[in-house]
């Protein structure tokens, strides 16, 4: 049986952002066009929108195995889960500690037409 895969996709694991303010962003470009997708998450005032815009050009560039093109590309899929949480401690008042917790996330995109 030939499987007639018409999507690419790029995941980002790990990375130091935290999923719900992901998600606000993927939900944005998600049904997008490709070029229109580029462009929101170039004007938006974000941090994560750099590291997201990296994932979805690296998704556009592994359609080139399945010939397609990168004017004709929407985003697919577009989600982020929330991936192994970083834990420090602070130290505080009368010898008390106080946890910090930092959010790492997986996101995924996928491209096709």
């Amino acid at each position: 049986m030939k499987s007639n895969k018409q999507y690419a996709q790029a995941i980002g694991k790990y990375l130091r952002l935290s999923a719900s303010k992901a998600r606000r962003i993927l939900n944005q470009i998600n049904g997008k066009r490709y070029q229109e997708a580029i462009l929101i998450l170039e004007f938006m005032p974000y941090k994560d929108c750099k590291v997201i815009k990296k994932i979805l050009e690296s998704a556009a560039n592994n359609v080139s195995d399945l010939s397609l093109d990168k004017k004709s590309l929407i985003v697919k899929t577009a989600f982020a889960n929330e991936g192994p949480k970083l834990k420090r401690f602070r130290s505080r008042a009368q010898g008390r500690a106080f946890s910090i917790h930092k959010p790492t996330s997986h996101i995924t995109i996928s491209v096709g037409n």
